[in-house]
């Protein structure tokens, strides 16, 4: 049975200070991963296409300052040969999900595959028929993968994003599965 400590007493002390390393512990390791992720090469996407000019110009909505800032950012870092790391934050209807698809656009337009990890199934196939109508005039192909999918569906799915004919693939952590490669992945 484990009582609870008494602030100040001796196993509040001992508590406080084991915290204390296993803090000082996790940002060791957080400066050691993402040094080693600075190491790494990542990939230099082009500068933008009349495609991807065309694409975003065929966004139904006028973006906000703040959205137009932030697709710059994303593209001015996916230009830089060295790995992105981004996070994207706004509540519920504020273009994150333009965002992503503009930058699974560029990956796409360069030649690579995009994948799109969501928390949930219902997620999953939202952002399926969003992008798919999104990307309806352009040559890509589009998937989602969850456990709605039939065990037949999610074979067919696993093997396009292994031969590299599926473009885009949007799933739960089913896309996390040892079983699901990637062609030629340049986007998450």
């Amino acid at each position: 049975k484990v009582l609870p400590a008494h602030i100040g007493g001796k196993a509040w002390v001992r508590q406080k200070e084991a915290a204390q390393q296993a803090v000082t512990d996790l940002a060791a390791e957080m400066i050691e991963l993402q040094a080693a992720r600075d190491a790494r090469p990542g990939i230099a996407f082009p500068a933008d296409t009349e495609w991807q000019r065309e694409f975003d110009a065929a966004f139904p909505y006028q973006e906000t300052p703040d959205q137009l800032t932030a697709i710059a950012d994303i593209k001015r870092d996916m230009q830089l040969s060295r790995p992105m790391d981004r996070l994207l934050c706004g509540d519920v209807g504020f273009g994150k999900t333009e965002m992503a698809i503009r930058a699974a656009f560029k990956a796409i337009d360069a030649g690579y595959q995009v994948a799109v990890l969501v928390p949930t199934t219902v997620l999953a196939e939202q952002h399926r028929r969003t992008f798919s109508a999104r990307m309806a005039e352009f040559p890509f192909k589009i998937a989602a993968i969850s456990r709605f999918c039939t065990g037949k569906e999610q074979r067919e799915v696993v093997e396009g994003a292994a031969s590299g004919a599926l473009d885009v693939l949007i799933g739960t952590h089913r896309i996390a599965s040892p079983d699901v490669l990637f062609a030629n992945l340049g986007l998450l």
